[in-house]
């Protein structure tokens, strides 16, 4: 595979992107060169527009997409998204509307916004919904503010907040941030909450349990009810990472779990393509207690017009600028009208059995930890190819070869050299088949060929890394060649 220079070293002294004819009027030299061009930018490439073009046009073709294929990253759900979406969202309509205009010019804009939250309140069995936060783990956060504010308002915010073993590493921090001390809930041979373990640190003075339902190894916590029972006895409150949704949508509700709140990930169950540091959505749903604390402006409907409301003084105030990443929003709606009930159903029914055909069919070359049914996802481990020396990460570089992008490594952190695949419901059984024979293919390289695999992989554009070098020196900064005289040229 032939290497894409840098830009820099396609440059060359003189080379423009564009050229003016000239002028046939007298030209201002001194004002035009003190007032409208920009200074010089030493070491700044100068090559042509289509040098340009063609430069970043092959490297994007460099880069795996989700329209490119298959994205089997443990919970992440980085499913693809119909483009009828995107293309709702690019409405000259909804791009035109100024983030400050008054309510009154916006009627449309608003009547979306609370469609959604009511909509979004009758998937997951919530009270009320706020669309403010514009990622998962804003989202996680203002659950845990609005916890903090209820308790702080009845004379005591509480000390702890508990936190299964196998959760997500965002959670500690939303609870240290809000002031809270992180205790540990160990999980059970089973993959789930050990409820004697949560039973016996669950005092009046936990704020609060952080749940993941399906947890991070895919495994639906059956004992939920007993486990919000435990936590209600004591006063505290139950919150839900929604970021599993993908599993659950339209066929049971986190509110009739009796979860008091909870984050979603539009941007992940409910269309938007996922990471690259996209805009995203992260909503937070809450029961009727903790209602009052949401954060303002809420959307309220007075003599049949929208309006917004900033009288709501135990509210924990604005957590996002205007009303959080609309476009989003609009794309999440669009999704959810075109399913329809039938089809959220359908989508977590397909994410389901597409796991579990992956895990069916994997599950004599790769180690399962957890015997356990799992449901949207499944985590593997090496344990089977460690006899030969192999390791997740050697696993997961031999996948690029196959043109399949790896599945998430090394977590959760309870399954040891954990390999976390989520196929989602978009796969379809030929790409399901593509990925198992790939992964059958490499847990056979292991055992006969192994110096294969350490070395791969041996297609991509980018040969291996010396990961450890990189991180201990990493080069940070494009130095200029050297020209014969030891000087920048």
């Amino acid at each position: 595979m032939i290497r894409e220079p840098l830009i820099f070293e396609l440059s060359a002294k003189g080379k423009r992107a564009f050229a003016f004819p000239k002028l046939d009027v007298p030209a201002n030299e001194e004002t035009i060169k003190n007032l409208a061009t920009r200074k010089e930018i030493e070491g700044f490439p100068e090559v042509s527009e289509v040098e340009v073009v063609r430069h970043f046009t092959r490297l994007s073709q460099t880069n795996h997409c989700v329209d490119i294929g298959f994205y089997p990253l443990g919970s992440c759900t980085m499913k693809y998204n119909p483009k009828i979406n995107e293309k709702v969202a690019s409405s000259p309509e909804f791009l035109s509307t100024h983030p400050l205009a008054p309510p009154e010019f916006v009627q449309g804009n608003l009547e979306i916004l609370k469609k959604t939250e009511g909509i979004l309140a009758e998937i997951t069995g919530m009270e009320a919904f706020t669309l403010q936060p514009s990622a998962g783990a804003q989202g996680e956060l203002v659950g845990m503010m609005l916890i903090r504010a209820y308790h702080q308002e009845q004379g005591n915010p509480r000390k702890f907040v508990l936190i299964p073993d196998s959760a997500h590493g965002t959670n500690p921090s939303s609870a240290h941030i809000c002031g809270y001390q992180v205790k540990e809930i160990k999980s059970n041979d089973k993959g789930t909450i050990d409820t004697e373990d949560l039973a016996q640190n669950m005092t009046e003075e936990v704020a609060a349990l952080m749940v993941t339902n399906p947890n991070t190894l895919g495994i639906f916590e059956n004992d939920i009810k007993k486990i919000t029972q435990i936590v209600h006895d004591q006063g505290g409150f139950v919150y839900m990472d929604g970021a599993n949704m993908n599993a659950l949508t339209g066929i049971c509700r986190p509110g009739d779990m009796e979860v008091d709140v909870i984050h979603l990930n539009l941007h992940k169950t409910f269309s938007t393509p996922h990471g690259g540091g996209g805009p995203g959505a992260g909503p937070v749903g809450v029961n009727r207690k903790l209602e009052p604390y949401l954060p303002i402006p809420v959307i309220v409907k007075k003599e049949e017009r929208w309006s917004l409301d900033f009288n709501r003084p135990q509210s924990i105030g604005r957590v996002r600028s205007f009303f959080g990443n609309f476009l989003v929003v609009v794309k999440a709606l669009s999704y959810v009208l075109s399913l329809g009930p039938e089809g959220l159903q359908e989508i977590s029914e397909i994410a389901v059995l597409n796991s579990n055909y992956i895990r069916k069919s994997l599950e004599q070359d790769f180690h399962l930890k957890y015997q356990t049914p799992t449901l949207h996802e499944c985590v593997f481990s090496d344990k089977f190819q460690r006899e030969q020396g192999i390791q997740n990460i050697d696993i997961a570089k031999r996948l690029i070869d196959f043109g399949l992008h790896p599945p998430t490594m090394s977590f959760p952190l309870i399954v040891y050299g954990a390999l976390m695949i989520e196929p989602t419901e978009t796969e379809s059984k030929r790409d399901l088949d593509l990925f198992i024979e790939a992964m059958k293919q490499i847990a056979k390289e292991a055992k006969e060929k192994p110096e294969i695999l350490k070395s791969a992989p041996h297609q991509s554009y980018v040969r291996r890394l010396d990961e450890t070098t990189a991180a201990r020196k990493p080069v940070l900064r494009w130095a200029a060649p050297q020209s014969q005289e030891g000087k920048k040229e």
